[in-house]
């Protein structure tokens, strides 16, 4: 089989996934932990916010998604646009965790909540100018499906180990940074817990650092797939296209059914202060989970190769039902001993690509599909979708996640120092681990009806294969 991507191009992918990703898990795991220990923010309300600001900045999705589909330029349609997001991502991640003691709540009331709103939304548009291309360049990196599962599976291991950096490079630039180079530390601040110039270094490195891998993208990648080259497309067009590719949204109704499935990386600081006794500590519990969906990742090619897609997503979102809800039920009644709780995490974790490799696989299947039964390729409305998709439920995990740990005491027992109760461990534990487990379960339902995959998948990818080569022959002539 003839192989179209090299090395240099995979690991360019990769690491700009994971330079992406990095910026994304930064802030899923800990804004709101900013916001209510620095600025004294109501994680609920915090919660809320970053559910409505995503929602209000999803209506960017089909709007970047159209403008790539029109584009026409020498980089190509998708890297004009990852090349315009990465000023937006480093100089507003930063910001969001700059510190402004004018703006503390109990100083400004809620000109804090408006100020985190705005702040917030103009980063959700940096990061869509960036997601729906990273993703959406998938589907143009090679004309083989075959290769295209592996390298997606090999960038999204990136990608996941991305999203879960933090909790190393946190702790890492907490240790590092000189007393006397925290300029933006009040006076009086210790550093238990993390004190706002810690934040702030974290988010300047982590952006900066994310930034230029990201570029690797734009640098090193070549689209290859041929497209229609400045096609316009009007709202009723992706309509259209959205709403005539069934397999895609029984990919896109399953991922919302399973909304809380990454729950617990939006509540991963709070855990580890009430688990493990320090949210500096988070390193534990992303690296354990971590371990495990790396090796989830890995696996899943050869399962995909086996059993199809639907049985491989079928089995993984069974299995994580299964242990997640195991896992809360051996730590609430049996024993909250750490070594097994990890165990249980590692566990947990080899259920993840399900939730972040199998539907971008999916997703470009779907629009293979749609390619070979309309002629057109539509990877901008489609991952325009998936991007708003994938950041609606990120955000509804957050909320829900928080609001959980709100109701358990959480901010109560920090404020006052005393040590957290059984009932605020527990109530995480079941956010953390039961809760996204039993969403998984639901998210399977939508599956059972899915069919883009096996012999079909592969006459497919055939007959385009087929085409490309006929119309590229007709076009030298």
């Amino acid at each position: 089989m003839k192989k179209y991507m090299n090395l240099k191009e995979i690991l360019a992918y990769s690491l700009g996934l994971f330079g992406f990703q990095a910026i994304v898990g930064l802030l899923n795991s800990y804004q709101a932990e900013f916001y209510g220990s620095i600025m004294g923010a109501s994680l609920a309300v915090v919660g809320v916010i970053i559910l409505v600001a995503k929602v209000v900045s999803a209506i960017f999705d089909p709007i970047v998604g159209n403008k790539i589909e029109g584009t026409n330029s020498k980089m190509g349609k998708f890297k004009p646009f990852i090349l315009i997001s990465i000023p937006i991502l480093l100089i507003f991640t930063a910001v969001v965790f700059f510190d402004i003691p004018g703006l503390h709540l109990d100083v400004a009331g809620n000109k804090l909540y408006v100020y985190i709103f705005i702040t917030f939304l103009i980063w959700c548009l940096g990061m869509t100018l960036a997601d729906v291309p990273t993703q959406g360049i998938a589907a143009v990196l090679t004309p083989d499906a075959n290769e295209r599962t592996n390298v997606v599976s090999i960038a999204n291991t990136a990608k996941q180990i991305g999203f879960a950096a933090c909790a190393v490079i946190v702790p890492v630039i907490c240790l590092i940074i000189p007393e006397g180079s925290k300029v933006l530390v009040k006076k009086g601040e210790t550093d238990t817990p993390m004190i706002a110039g810690e934040y702030f270094w974290s988010a300047l490195a982590t952006a900066a650092a994310g930034c230029i891998l990201m570029a690797l993208i734009v640098l090193w990648n070549k689209e290859r797939v041929p497209y229609t080259a400045g096609e316009k497309n009007s709202f009723k067009d992706m309509v259209s296209a959205i709403k005539g590719n069934k397999p895609l949204i029984l990919v896109i109704v399953s991922y919302f059914l399973g909304f809380g499935r990454q729950m617990a990386m939006g509540i991963q600081v709070q855990a580890a202060n009430a688990l493990i006794g320090s949210q500096n500590l988070v390193i534990i519990l992303g690296i354990t989970t971590a371990i495990g969906s790396m090796i989830s990742m890995a696996i899943t090619p050869m399962l995909i190769k086996k059993l199809g897609e639907k049985v491989t997503y079928l089995a993984l979102s069974i299995y994580g039902f299964v242990v997640s809800v195991l896992a809360y039920v051996v730590f609430a009644f049996v024993t909250q001993n750490q070594i097994v709780m990890y165990v249980f995490l590692f566990l947990i974790g080899l259920q993840f690509s399900a939730v972040t490799l199998m539907p971008m696989i999916m997703t470009a299947d779907c629009v293979d599909w749609y390619e070979y039964e309309t002629g057109k390729r539509k990877e901008g409305p489609v991952y325009a979708l998936l991007s708003l998709t994938i950041k609606v439920c990120l955000a509804l995990g957050t909320a829900l996640g928080l609001i959980f740990v709100s109701k358990s005491g959480y901010s109560e027992a920090l404020a006052s120092g005393q040590a957290f109760t059984a009932s605020t461990k527990n109530m995480i534990f079941f956010a953390y681990t039961a809760m996204p487990g039993i969403l998984a379960l639901l998210s399977a339902i939508p599956i059972f009806k899915y069919d883009l995959y096996g012999e079909k998948k592969a006459k497919i990818s055939a007959e385009l294969n087929t085409r490309r080569d006929a119309a590229a022959k007709e076009e030298n002539n």
